[in-house]
């Protein structure tokens, strides 16, 4: 059986991501005490043919019922194994979502605590949870869409069938993902931008494509990016990491980042890699 446990910050899109996991086939259940965990487990298991993937939202809404959130997953060890993932944003983010939403936040629980003081507090105390996990994404920047798009790719398959590499392009003017595990500036390399023909097309577009690949410099940096990403994932694999993220950044992440993000993509597809693709900042203007 398939177990996922959604938790994360408060605001950071639980909710959204639950509705994709359903969409996929995951049985789905909100606000679950970590006490239960096993429990549920247990009953799922009896009904394994209608509930064989199981994704359940913990998080700090339990007010003091998530301080056994280890122990739970201790206990649903027991009935199989289970993938952390775990949703965060930039806190800067999650202010104006609450203010946009008015609604309150779990950890403001009276009216001189504001929102800042409680997102920094959310942040402690799920800081161990985020070490532990298996999946991390960051939602500062990603459109409903582009979410459902990541956790499809993360888990419309069998997780455990090894590690999924996710490439993504970004721009760094629109800030840095903090969820990469390896990230990769291209900035150094020419820039379609300041083409007046190519300045309204993106990566995606075979003359962009070109410009960006003619220079010797793109060819060099290209096979070195290759080489270091196939000697790396081996070490990664060994280490029994379930995701890596590499990011390839330019400017605004829709030229040269989108070229090189997208090659890299091939090159591990073509190897036979569980590999997904996503450009953040491609529709950003």
């Amino acid at each position: 059986m398939e177990f996922i446990i959604v938790t994360g910050l408060s605001g950071a899109g639980k909710s959204r991501a639950m509705d994709a996991l359903e969409d996929i086939g995951f049985f789905c259940m909100d606000n679950i005490p970590p006490a239960l965990v096993a429990k549920v487990a247990e009953l799922c298991m009896q009904s394994a043919d209608k509930f064989s993937k199981v994704a359940m939202v913990m998080d700090t809404r339990g007010g003091k019922l998530f301080n056994a959130f280890f122990e739970g997953l201790s206990e649903l060890k027991q009935h199989g194994s289970y993938k952390i993932l775990f949703l965060e944003a930039q806190p800067e983010v999650l202010e104006r979502r609450y203010k946009e939403t008015r609604r309150r936040h779990p950890l403001a629980t009276d009216e001189n605590s504001s929102v800042e003081q409680a997102i920094e507090t959310e942040m402690q105390l799920l800081s161990a949870v985020r070490a532990s996990a298996d999946y991390i994404i960051d939602t500062s920047y990603l459109s409903p869409a582009q979410l459902r798009e990541r956790i499809t790719g993360l888990f419309a398959g069998d997780v455990s069938q090894g590690m999924l590499i996710h490439v993504m392009s970004f721009g760094f003017k629109y800030g840095s993902p903090s969820e990469a595990d390896l990230v990769f500036d291209v900035r150094c390399l020419p820039n379609p931008f300041y083409i007046d023909e190519l300045r309204n097309q993106t990566g995606l577009n075979k003359p962009v494509r070109d410009y960006v690949m003619q220079c010797k410099e793109t060819k060099g940096f290209v096979e070195r990016l290759f080489s270091m990403i196939d000697y790396m994932l081996p070490l990664y694999i060994n280490e029994g990491k379930s995701q890596l993220v590499v990011a390839i950044g330019c400017t605004g992440g829709k030229h040269r980042s989108v070229t090189i993000a997208e090659l890299l993509y091939q090159h591990l597809l073509e190897d036979g890699k569980r590999v997904t693709v996503n450009h953040r900042d491609i529709k950003k203007p």
